[in-house]
């Protein structure tokens, strides 16, 4: 696979506008328009790790596929919730991620292919992932959650929903890069701001007032920084400091520490938004810890 260093990354995601659906609250709602005229696919790309095997779920409303790996026996699952700013489908780096993490770990890989905005809100897919995961843990035993971005705000988001209405402490959850606070109001965001060249407040805005629908925007379902953090289980944050999210990061470290939580911090300066998902060193290196530290919950 090609290698890029972790420098050009910036240089690229500007020049190729990654943010334009970000900078302006005109670009979010074209966005939106875009998907909901002409849905972009989601299905597993027609290369994948030889290793492994794709599955469907079809006892679910959504589609939901499986990763596994072929041979042996794979030891639980883990639920994984794809980034995209509840507006964008799950793409190849996704489903590079749950392949490598199915093989790797020996583990089942749920992906629910989850509403997006305008036609899905978070009060609907917190629950539908709840009701997943209970499933996952009757079907495969153990099951972890992780997510990137939007995916890593609804998977703390499911993992509160779990400890409240069902007393289930996750044994892991890996949140990469996660949107945690939907007012945006961190009032270190615009130090930041300048260096993302991924993401910006008012198309979040914008996101964030359709995904949280009915909800507040403080709601748990919503902000999961909002909830309380104690009794969670494990887990493992990746963030890069020129995200404009990094400073929710620290907010929730301190915040789940404080709850008596135990909070993996692999923090890269200079690095950017879901670089575990990039093809650099960094993103190599960040997605073997994903790997072990989800083997490990699960063995």
């Amino acid at each position: 696979m090609l290698t890029v260093p972790s420098a050009l990354v910036p240089l690229l995601l500007r020049g190729i506008r990654a943010n334009r659906a970000f900078v302006t609250a005109a670009g979010a709602r074209k966005r939106v328009r875009e998907r909901e005229l002409r849905p972009a696919p989601y299905g597993p790309p027609s290369r994948l790790r030889a290793d492994v095997a794709v599955g469907v779920i079809r006892t679910h409303e959504w589609p939901v596929y499986t990763v596994t790996p072929r041979g042996g026996s794979p030891v639980g699952s883990v639920v994984y919730l794809h980034g995209g700013g509840w507006v964008g489908e799950i793409v190849s780096q996704h489903w590079a991620l749950a392949a490598q993490i199915a093989a790797e770990a020996n583990t089942t890989v749920i992906l629910p292919i989850y509403p997006l905005i305008p036609f899905g809100t978070a009060r609907q897919v917190v629950a539908g992932v709840v009701d997943l995961v209970v499933e996952s843990r009757a079907r495969y035993g153990d099951a972890c959650l992780a997510g990137d971005s939007a995916g890593g705000q609804i998977a703390l988001s499911a993992a509160l929903r779990l400890r409240d209405e069902h007393g289930i402490t996750v044994p892991r959850t890996v949140l990469v890069s996660p949107a945690l606070d939907l007012t945006w109001g961190n009032p270190r965001i615009p130090e930041v701001q300048p260096s993302d060249p991924w993401l910006a407040t008012p198309g979040g805005k914008v996101f964030a007032a359709l995904w949280a629908g009915e909800l507040d925007l403080t709601h748990p379902d919503v902000s999961p920084l909002s909830g309380d953090l104690a009794g969670l289980g494990p887990i493992t944050l990746f963030t890069g400091t020129r995200d404009v999210l990094n400073p929710d990061a620290g907010l929730l470290v301190a915040k789940a520490r404080a709850a008596g939580g135990e909070i993996d911090v692999h923090e890269r300066v200079g690095d950017v938004h879901v670089f575990p998902l990039l093809p650099t060193r960094a993103g190599r290196a960040a997605r073997a810890v994903i790997v072990a530290d989800l083997a490990r919950a699960l063995a």
